[in-house]
């Protein structure tokens, strides 16, 4: 009975990489397929990040169509494969996706460090379908047109933005986790002018979502996807600005964020120990006010002449003994007498030869 209350969960639920291996999707399209609410997940309850259920994925297999109908909702296309699905030239699709009118789904960067955007095939064809672009895709670009296309106009990476916030609140589990999302799309100086509790906003950063993963952190892909993702546009950064002041508000009223516990230390008096208790510190001082009377009446009665607020004068310490004088050498043969005051000291050392010769003469 434990076995299967321990291996229910598992059976229930799939983790994304399972899943994608058992709906025959690549991890990039199954990631895409799930912002994109092609496939729903559920939270893990244990804090692993979000799960698949299995039920989940028997709805898709029974699907009509499937799996093309799944794969064909999530193919996306880059400038040369996009313009061919519209059947435009590739620097008309340039300037179609520039002036905003289509959306890139997601990006990656080639191994030259540029930008290279995907759309989703299916809002293409939806594109060229509609009677309404057909000017936009033959004939010449309207005169207001060219004019934002000459002055440096690029709604691709704002574009993005958007749709990718709107991605990350959907799957928003939270107030908190909402706020988060808006923080990620604002430089942590304009989250700190909004959120200036630091707890508060060291809570919000847990929700904080990162740039898509390119290249190793601080590297130049990882510096230049981080800055796709930092919103520019000051219209832009007014309104992230406005719906992250929001946000916060509603999850502060929800739950506030948490702080650490007060310490004990602060609770109590600043002249009380926190490790005595009231009585034991009445004792202790009493006990360290009858020490120092005994040590003055014991200092008193050993010198009665001695004032209390006179202090003892250090005894003076003896005078050192004179240094001893050097012998004064005998006149005459200064090495032999040398050689006899050095061999005096062993006198049970029998010398031979010259100096044995040299202490007999001296002797």
């Amino acid at each position: 009975m434990a076995g299967n209350t321990t291996t229910q969960p598992h059976a229930l639920f799939r983790t994304f990489s399972r899943a994608a291996r058992e709906l025959g999707l690549k991890r990039s399209e199954f990631d895409l397929a799930v912002n994109l609410g092609r496939i729903r997940t559920v939270l893990d309850e244990g804090g692993g990040g979000r799960l698949v259920a299995r039920a989940e994925l028997d709805r898709l297999r029974s699907a009509p169509g499937f799996p093309e109908e799944l794969c064909k909702s999530v193919e996306t296309a880059g400038t040369s494969a996009g313009a061919a699905v519209m059947e435009v030239p590739t620097t008309r699709f340039t300037r179609l996706a520039r002036l905003g009118l289509v959306v890139p789904v997601t990006f990656y960067l080639n191994r030259y460090r540029a930008v290279v955007w995907l759309y989703l095939a299916d809002e293409l064809r939806q594109f060229a379908a509609a009677k309404d672009n057909a000017p936009l895709l033959t004939g010449r670009t309207p005169e207001g047109m060219r004019k934002l296309l000459a002055a440096g106009l690029d709604l691709r990476p704002r574009n993005w933005r958007g749709r990718h916030l709107g991605f990350l609140l959907r799957q928003a589990d939270g107030p908190w986790q909402r706020a988060g999302a808006l923080a990620g799309f604002l430089e942590p100086v304009q989250v700190a002018e909004i959120v200036k509790d630091p707890y508060e906003r060291s809570y919000l950063n847990r929700f904080r979502p990162g740039p898509p993963a390119h290249g190793v952190p601080g590297s130049p892909a990882a510096r230049l996807a981080e800055k796709i993702m930092t919103a520019d546009d000051s219209d832009e950064v007014d309104w992230l600005r406005s719906d992250l002041a929001q946000a916060v508000d509603e999850a502060r009223a929800h739950q506030p964020a948490p702080r650490p516990s007060l310490n004990r230390r602060q609770k109590q008096r600043p002249d009380q120990n926190p490790k005595q208790r009231p009585d034991q510190k009445q004792s202790h001082n009493q006990n360290r006010s009858q020490n120092q009377s005994h040590d003055l009446n014991r200092s008193q009665k050993q010198k009665p002449n001695q004032k209390p607020n006179q202090r003892q004068r250090p005894e003076p310490k003896p005078a050192p003994a004179p240094p001893r004088p050097a012998a004064k050498e005998p006149p005459g043969d200064r090495l032999s007498y040398r050689l006899s005051a050095r061999l005096s000291d062993r006198p049970e050392r029998v010398r031979s030869g010259l100096l044995g010769r040299l202490r007999r003469r001296d002797g």
